[in-house]
């Protein structure tokens, strides 16, 4: 076997290898578009490889040259194909219509005396690769740039090594390299490159998609599904980091409901509820600093951590949140609602849960009063001692 059927060979039994790796790998994971793009073209280049190899020099060149010339034009389809919202110079239709002039002018190669055929199929091989390379190398910086550009580089180079390898066998005695055999090593380290870039894109975009995942499910755990607010454990967690954080008895608790919430259902239906709670829960935090900390404590009932703040401040709050609720109730096809607070100063040594189980008492005595007020409570959780309340100018239902 003569050394150009020995460089042909290696070069269509490795292309078959990374062919082969490189569909078994999208076979057992999420395939993206433009990965069959890219597949396609390391199969096409090791067919045009193994031709060049397997059938006479005349005829598997003749055959094989086409096949040589698809993979940088189909590597980029598959970039466009996998990042479709990123903005790709030149088009896709331009790319095709390249490929299909090259791919024809190579095939008539075959019909021109040998120099000149062998010198159009060169020029067609110099221009696809230089195209792609152009593309890839003026495509805006993204997340894959570094692959992508690495890509671009290897495709430049395949465009001159066939041209420099015969510069270098001239000049070395090394004898002149047959341009088909030159151009299928170049055409196997391009494709091979490929896989490692693809394989890259792929694993790094499931890895963001696996983050991205993560995150929505630690949101979705977090969060009242309904109002969008943190849920009872999370608030839990939440304001413990902040009294960790703050000067001791600097944060006031507000626990409050929304008031006959089940006349509401009742009568107008769950929908009806929903639209309410969604409305109380907006207006809380449209009025909230951004230190501050909100939560669904279940069912209508919402609590509050104001951060470095005293009960005036809270029932300054408390009249600001309901007055907000009273203007969106009209705008929801709601009528006006009425809301009840519980406030409590939590102390320097007080744990959270006893400071929820006060203003649950200063809630309770809000509501015994007669309901669209706030109570704060004072002294502790054995005897408590209830400020005189603040009405909240809200109607009733």
């Amino acid at each position: 076997m003569n050394t150009s059927v020995d460089v042909l060979t290696f070069a269509a039994a490795a292309l078959a290898v990374a062919s082969a790796a490189m569909t078994a790998f999208g076979l057992r994971r999420q395939r993206y578009a433009g990965w069959l793009w890219w597949v396609s073209a390391m199969w096409l280049t090791t067919l045009g490889t193994l031709l060049g190899a397997v059938l006479p020099a005349p005829l598997g060149a003749w055959l094989g040259a086409p096949l040589l010339l698809q993979w940088p034009l189909l590597t980029l389809t598959g970039l466009r194909r996998f990042n479709a919202r990123q903005h790709w110079p030149g088009s896709e239709r331009a790319d095709w219509l390249l490929l299909a002039v090259c791919c024809i002018s190579a095939w008539a190669a075959g019909l021109l005396p040998e120099t000149e055929g062998a010198s159009l199929v060169a020029t067609c091989s110099l221009l696809v690769h230089l195209y792609a390379a152009t593309v890839l190398f003026m495509t805006p910086a993204a997340r894959d740039a570094t692959p992508v550009l690495g890509l671009a580089l290897v495709m430049a180079l395949a465009a001159f090594g066939p041209g420099l390898a015969t510069i270098y066998g001239s000049i070395y005695g090394a004898g002149m390299v047959v341009p088909f055999q030159a151009r299928a090593a170049a055409a196997a380290l391009g494709a091979i490159v490929l896989a490692s870039v693809a394989q890259t894109l792929v694993c790094e975009r499931t890895e963001r998609q696996l983050r991205e995942s993560r995150r929505r499910l630690r949101t979705l755990a977090n969060l009242d599904a309904l109002t969008q607010v943190p849920n009872r454990r999370h608030f839990h967690e939440l304001a413990a980091i902040a009294l960790a954080q703050d000067p001791p008895g600097s944060a006031v608790l507000l626990l409050f409901d929304v008031d006959h919430f089940k006349q509401i259902n009742d009568e107008l239906g769950h929908a009806a509820g929903d639209r309410a709670l969604c409305l109380v829960s907006g207006s809380v935090l449209e009025h909230l600093r951004a230190l501050d900390v909100a939560g669904r404590h279940g069912g209508d009932e919402f609590v509050l951590l104001l951060r470095r703040a005293d009960t005036r401040d809270a029932m300054r709050v408390a009249a600001r949140i309901v007055a907000e609720v009273q203007r969106r109730s009209a705008e929801n096809l709601l009528p006006a609602l009425s809301l009840s607070f519980g406030l409590v100063q939590i102390g320097a040594e007080e744990a959270l849960d006893s400071a929820m189980r006060r203003a649950d008492q200063a809630l309770y005595e809000a509501k015994r009063q007669g309901r669209s007020r706030a109570v704060a409570a004072l002294g502790d959780e054995a005897e408590p001692v209830f400020s005189e309340s603040q009405t909240l100018g809200l109607t009733a239902m």
